[in-house]
């Protein structure tokens, strides 16, 4: 399960209302009318194209885990291009869990791994690694290298699935993120007050106990009024591991950042929000406003794209495509039926993969679902400049927390784990992002 999503200031959930058509302005744009939306308000049966490759995975050993899993948000799959022509797939290895109640562990589980090569699927490399807990454990890197999680240890491996020691922090580690160009990295990890750093692990500055601070009145309570928060937020560098900002909060966020700013989400009146970009260095613009009725969750797509998702009422999600000078490229909204979205994104930033469950009726507080509700997974593949659909697909088994769709570096290549197989898309190649005013025509 990923972490909450909220920005440094802290944002509080809205009453529910209609996001008004017109209500969405940019600094360099006049406020724009939401396009008729592409995407279908039906489950897909079958992809809309015809896949290049499928590669079967019961060969490999994997086994599709059972609908006992879905709502659990468990991290059983990853999937992930090395290069245009190789594949990183990894999942859990069905057993008994092994759980240390002495040293108070965690469920310790197995994960295989399996670089497989294409066209043909050949195994090039294999191993099994022992993990001990539920959450996302890997992140693809975009020079052919990858970021595994244990407990408080970043470990960094390649396409021979050998690892080596990359980062050790002083507390377990809850959560990784990097911006765009991977050259930052975001860390969330649990550090009670009175840790003692040991020799060798991720350093704390004074700042740890100042900066930022997200206001979470359910944690807060259960943490007691004026206790020092347990989570400690880091952006490091990622070729040095040096901490360049540090600070405690109360629960794991979600910091969209790029190589020299972040992103928060400042409520106005009502059911209106505001983009800020705020820039490490000091100072801040304001990139555009939009109406939401939950609290919205923002996404770099590339350093100068951002996907913002926010929410209706009795409707889908509002994906709202806007850059860092505050110029909208597209608005869409996506079908009430397809819920708890997880976003992929193309290493060069030209295409995203939005997977959701499909279920059978929207949800809300008066309309629950249970797995009886699940139709199963659903695809989405946009060009990021346009918002328009590249492929469409199912997923199955459905995995509610993600991991099971993977693009290339190119943005041409799309593999969805689907019916028994890796399917691998060959894609037309994806229009570039428009140049930034004043930028020459690459032409």
């Amino acid at each position: 399960m990923g972490p909450a999503f909220a920005s440094g200031l802290g944002l509080t959930l809205l009453a529910p209302a209609a996001w008004p058509q017109a209500e969405i302005s940019a600094v360099s744009s006049r406020p724009r009318p939401i396009r008729e939306r592409l995407i279908p308000d039906r489950f897909p049966a079958q992809p809309s194209i015809a896949p290049s490759w499928s590669i079967p995975v019961d060969p490999l050993g994997f086994s599709p885990p059972g609908a006992i899993y879905l709502g659990s948000r468990n991290a059983l799959v990853s999937l992930d291009f090395i290069g245009e022509d190789k594949l990183l797939f990894t999942f859990r290895v069905p057993g008994l869990l092994h759980r240390d109640a002495a040293n108070g562990e965690a469920d310790e589980r197995q994960i295989r791994a399996v670089v497989l090569s294409l066209p043909q699927g050949a195994v090039e490399a294999e191993k099994v690694w022992t993990l001990h807990d539920r959450v996302r454990y890997l992140w693809m890197l975009n020079d052919g290298h990858f970021l595994l999680r244990d407990r408080n240890n970043l470990m960094q491996g390649d396409a021979s699935l050998e690892l080596k020691p990359y980062l050790q922090f002083p507390g377990p580690l809850l959560w990784v993120e990097a911006d765009p160009s991977q050259k930052l990295l975001v860390t969330d990890s649990h550090e009670p007050a009175g840790t003692a750093p040991r020799p060798g692990t991720v350093g704390s500055p004074v700042s740890a106990s100042a900066g930022m601070d997200v206001d979470n009145s359910e944690s807060n309570a259960a943490s007691g009024a004026g206790a020092t928060p347990d989570t400690v937020v880091r952006i490091l560098q990622r070729d040095s591991g040096k901490v360049m900002l540090v600070s405690r909060v109360r629960t794991t966020v979600h910091l969209p950042i790029n190589a020299d700013s972040y992103l928060e989400d400042l409520r106005g009146n009502g059911w209106n929000w505001t983009l800020n970009l705020s820039y490490f260095d000091g100072g801040s613009r304001m990139l555009g406003s939009f109406a939401s009725t939950c609290e919205p969750t923002d996404d770099f797509v590339s350093d100068r794209l951002i996907l913002v998702t926010a929410c209706g009422k009795d409707v889908g999600d509002r994906l709202l495509a806007m850059t860092t000078e505050g110029r909208i490229l597209w608005a869409d909204v996506t079908p009430a039926v397809a819920v708890w979205p997880e976003l992929t994104m193309a290493p060069n930033g030209l295409r995203i993969a939005r997977e959701t469950l499909g279920v059978s009726h929207p949800v809300n507080a008066y309309a629950p679902i249970d797995t009886d509700d699940v139709k199963g997974q659903w695809v989405t593949v946009y060009d990021a400049a346009t918002g328009d659909m590249a492929l469409e697909a199912p997923a199955s088994p459905a995995l509610d927390s993600g991991g099971n769709v993977a693009i290339s570096p190119s943005g041409r290549r799309v593999a969805v784990l689907n019916a028994g197989a890796i399917q691998v898309f060959e894609l037309p190649a994806p229009p570039p992002l428009p140049e930034r005013p004043g930028e020459p025509s690459k032409k």
